[in-house]
């Protein structure tokens, strides 16, 4: 059996200057991304994702792979399952919804987000996906009942800084992308090793 991958601690975030330029680009784009735009983009990514769990052996949903950094993912995130990436994603999806509402209500959200809070759990199931899918309808459901996104007050991503509703909207689907190609490095680490459901 293989020795689990040593891997930098929970929350350690970005290269500095990665994390410098990063931060340049989403707010940037997050400026010029009209609320649409950002809309179709997390379902555009929530239907990539939901057919990449669906068509995958429940062996392979389970097996975590080593992969390499993507630009915008922690070091701590590189040995997940396709389940446990769902997972990530069903409670990014969840607070993220709760930010947006809290922001469009005219109320600051208490606490503070935290990478590290996010990570997923490595009891994951079959049922992860369907909870996957019920935080994608449920976030579409909390924008839409929002008449305006963009939004006086402000929360603050750890890595970004602060954030309105919009740019937090937007936020949603960028991270959804993100994760959808850290899956599909996941599904050819897979290939190469040969496991079989």
């Amino acid at each position: 059996m293989n020795p689990l991958p040593k891997l930098a601690a929970p929350g350690a975030g970005l290269p500095k200057i990665e994390r410098f330029f990063a931060n340049l680009m989403i707010h940037w784009k997050a400026k010029r991304t009209s609320r649409e735009a950002a809309a179709a983009t997390f379902a555009t990514e929530r239907d990539a994702i939901l057919g990449l769990l669906q068509s995958t052996p429940t062996k392979q949903l389970l097996t975590p792979v080593l992969i390499k950094r993507l630009p915008g993912l922690e070091d701590s995130s590189r040995y997940w399952s396709l389940l446990m990436t769902a997972d990530h994603l069903r409670i990014v999806n969840d607070q993220l919804a709760g930010v947006i509402a809290s922001l469009c209500a005219g109320k600051i959200p208490p606490g503070a987000a935290s990478t590290a809070a996010v990570k997923p759990s490595e009891q994951v199931d079959a049922t992860t996906i369907t909870d996957f899918e019920a935080s994608c309808a449920e976030f579409e459901k909390t924008v839409a009942a929002q008449s305006d996104l963009k939004t006086t007050l402000t929360f603050p991503h750890p890595w970004f800084g602060q954030m309105d509703a919009a740019a937090w909207h937007f936020m949603t689907g960028f991270h959804m992308q993100l994760h959808r190609k850290q899956m599909e490095l996941v599904l050819a680490g897979l290939s190469k090793t040969s496991i079989r459901p």
